[in-house]
């Protein structure tokens, strides 16, 4: 019996300490609230009031057109970081083939196969330039 009361006695008492803390730290009455709140509509008013619509307009705009720009050069940068990864792994692909070809000794198919690493190759910097081009910032950095 002893344990039961003694667990009750601290529930009594994280109870009470629960109560008292939640009055030490209740919020404001809500007539203060709303004084204060009130308080801060009217702050907000007079800034507003004394705002440069035309500015801000043209702030609102431009700070719109640099975000569009960043994320058309983030796709672009993406776009072109994948076309590498991409060409890296063509080039690779025919280096093999090339190199399967002359190992099997066919001298007919190693020619065809040079060709189609010569062609992947063109076509892999065409594409590549061609990206570039379009985004040079990312050109420069490398």
């Amino acid at each position: 019996m002893s344990k039961k009361k003694g667990g009750v006695g601290k529930f009594i008492a994280g109870l009470a300490i629960g109560a008292g803390l939640g009055v030490l730290f209740a919020p404001k009455k809500g007539s203060e609230t709303r004084a204060e709140l009130k308080a801060k509509l009217e702050e907000l008013y007079k800034k507003a009031k004394s705002l440069d619509v035309q500015e801000v307009k043209e702030t609102i705009q431009a700070k719109i057109t640099e975000i569009k720009e960043s994320m058309e050069d983030l796709d672009k940068e993406k776009v072109l970081s994948i076309a590498k990864e991409k060409a890296k792994k063509l080039q690779a692909k025919c280096e093999e083939l090339v190199k399967y070809v002359v190992e099997k000794g066919t001298p007919v198919m190693e020619k065809t196969a040079t060709v189609i690493r010569e062609k992947a190759t063109v076509l892999t910097q065409e594409v590549l330039e061609k990206l570039q081009s379009k985004n040079p910032k990312v050109a420069e950095e490398e």
